[in-house]
């Protein structure tokens, strides 16, 4: 029976790969509540409080400069100047405290707002590190990358200027309308409480017009991206197609999208009704207070502090149109963000599971695999045992299941019926990390990093240069490294594409002899590599792979030959298995193999058993 398994330091969902606690599982559920908890995560707390503190003390220095101008305005007009120094002293701590109060509050929530995209960004490359190997062949790489840096970076503006002036907005509409009630009289309070009413109504209006065009800018930014990392990816084919106008159609065609997006965007904020709602508000309050300045009850100075007041509402009328603009935009690039991280991963760490060296004993039990997605089984009922220290060689024709057999060691996959057992331990009950570190993987198409050669070949360790340049000689790249200008410290690229073919897999193959694996998978790694340099990496692999458990996806008679046991596959079974001999002479399918691909004559390959 087959276990279910849970990650120990995630709540909510399984992870491949989880460094730490993960605190923020729980609130992944609404985007809104996952950007509260950052904002109240840990110190984030009091940047918060001190802001808030920030922009209602300077709200409060604004609105009471205006009260205190209508104040000093009355007195002097009553000719009395015998508090000219007090007034002008009160003037200038107003007018000075209230800026450097902003300072203030903007330097601390551009902090605030760095740390939230620094967690947020960490938070999402851990959660992609931590997604099993099926979701990531299910994305667009460039769409990806466009959650991981524009809707990451989105949250930053969310924070500064967004939600700071937000909060700054909502005070300057506020507490000047507090002034109005303290300091003069109540029905003074009629033409503000009406604009704030008719404020808030239009503006439920406008954000919920804006929301479902945010959404639309993230999608269509995302796609556009999707399309140019493609691209740029494979220049080589492009150029070599001569489809150059065809991807410059294509791209085009999303930028479109994309520019759409934001001219529907600006049709909705060109229609934005508060900004003739505030100007009504001021010329009804100017002709409210002269009403009350004719019937003497409220003085010049009074009226000039009631529209300074009442004027003090443009900043939040302004600052609305684009500041929701901003939020929403945030919040559907958080929504982006959720997506990708709350998509559960088929595989779990097991933090609790086996940890021990491997002595390489490998076996296939009944085991049946189809892509998610797929009714169609990849893998049929796989029955396989290898004893420690074997090397198996896997042939069959191209999507007959080779390379997918050998993804179930290290369970980039796993089974959808039946089960692999590593030293008669179900993979499943291995802990991940010592799991994998234990065995290591050479293709055909060949991975490297825009790094040098040094630490491609020593990539994740930390190896003495000796160390390394030994492997480099038994994989025969020493030779080549040595001719390069920097040696070991030469630059190879984006993904080696400064290195040949053969060069790339030269240095793969010395990463893999430094890892010292318990079990080692070659997936052709020798394609692209020539037959006198293959000959002396055949040397070094026999006394490398001396052992150790090797699985061989290859075609080259050479290394078939001396393969201990050999797996014929096709559509996903394995139809025969033993010695090169005894295939030879048993099975028609692996006789094919060669004659096919060597034109060999069937009955010489037959000869050459008796």
């Amino acid at each position: 029976m087959q276990k279910t398994f849970s990650n120990s330091s995630n709540d909510s969902t399984k992870a491949e790969f989880s460094p730490e606690e993960d605190k923020f599982s729980h609130v992944r559920t609404s985007s809104r509540r996952w950007i509260i908890a950052h904002l109240l995560s840990g110190p984030n707390k009091l940047i918060v409080v001190i802001i808030f503190m920030g922009t209602i003390l300077s709200s409060l220095l604004g609105s009471g400069f205006m009260v205190l101008i209508g104040v000093a305005i009355d007195e002097f007009s009553a000719g009395d100047s015998t508090n000219l120094v007090f007034y002008t002293l009160l003037f200038f701590i107003f007018a000075v405290g209230s800026p450097l109060l902003s300072l203030l509050t903007s330097l601390t929530r551009e902090n605030l707002a760095q740390r939230i995209e620094r967690d947020t960004r960490h938070e999402f490359y851990v959660s992609l590190l931590g997604k099993s190997q099926s979701f990531h062949e299910s994305q667009r790489i460039g769409d990806i990358m466009a959650r991981a840096t524009n809707d990451v970076r989105m949250l930053n503006f969310m924070v500064s200027p967004g939600l700071s002036l937000l909060f700054e907005a909502i005070m300057r509409l506020l507490i000047p309308i507090l002034f109005v009630a303290i300091f003069y009289p109540l029905d003074l309070l009629v033409t503000p409480i009406i604009f704030v009413i008719l404020f808030v109504f239009t503006l439920r209006g406008y954000t919920r017009q804006l929301d479902p065009v945010a959404n639309k800018l993230r999608g269509e930014f995302g796609a556009m991206n999707a399309v140019l990392n493609e691209t740029l990816s494979g220049i080589e084919v492009v150029k070599g197609s001569t489809t150059e106008e065809y991807e410059l159609n294509r791209y085009f065609t999303n930028a479109k999208g994309y520019r759409d997006a934001f001219v529907e965007q600006g049709r909705i904020m060109a229609k934005y009704i508060p900004l003739l709602l505030i100007g009504l508000a001021i010329t009804a309050a100017l002709g409210h207070g002269i009403i009350l300045y004719i019937d003497e009850k409220l003085t010049l100075g009074a009226i000039i502090s009631y529209v300074g007041l009442i004027s003090n509402l443009r900043f939040p009328t302004f600052i609305s149109i684009w500041v929701f603009a901003l939020i929403q935009l945030a919040i559907s690039g958080a929504d982006r963000l959720l997506d990708i991280m709350t998509k559960e991963s088929e595989i779990d760490e097991n933090l609790e599971g086996v940890e021990k060296k491997i002595d390489g004993k490998v076996v296939f039990e009944n085991v049946s695999f189809s892509y998610p997605g797929s009714d169609k089984n990849v893998l049929d009922k796989i029955n396989l045992i290898v004893a420690p220290g074997q090397t198996v060689a896997i042939v069959g024709t191209t999507g007959s299941g080779k390379t997918t057999v050998t993804k179930f060691l290290s369970r980039l996959y796993d089974p959808n019926e039946g089960r692999i057992l590593i030293d008669d331990i179900d993979v499943r009950d291995w802990k991940l990390e010592s799991l994998r570190s234990q065995i290591s993987y050479i293709e055909q198409d060949t991975f490297l990093f825009s790094d040098k050669i040094s630490e491609n070949i020593s990539f994740g360790r930390t190896s003495e240069i000796g160390e390394i340049q030994r492997v480099a000689r038994e994989a025969q790249a020493d030779e080549f490294i040595e001719q390069l200008p920097e040696k070991y410290e030469s630059e190879v690229g984006e993904r080696g594409v400064q290195l040949s073919g053969g060069q790339r897999q030269r240095i793969a193959i010395a990463r893999a002899f430094l890892t010292d694996p318990r079990i080692l998978v070659l997936d052709d790694s020798t394609s692209a590599i020539d037959s006198d340099t293959e000959d002396k990496i055949q040397k070094a692999m026999r006394r490398i792979l001396y052992g150790r458990t090797t699985f061989l996806i290859t075609h080259r008679l050479s290394q078939i030959r001396w393969a201990d046991l050999i797996l014929v596959m096709r559509k996903g079974q394995i139809i025969a298995k033993g010695s090169h001999e005894n295939l030879l002479k048993t099975s028609e399918e692996y006789r094919k193999i060669f004659v096919k691909r060597f034109n060999l004559d069937e009955k010489t390959l037959l000869e050459e058993v008796k």
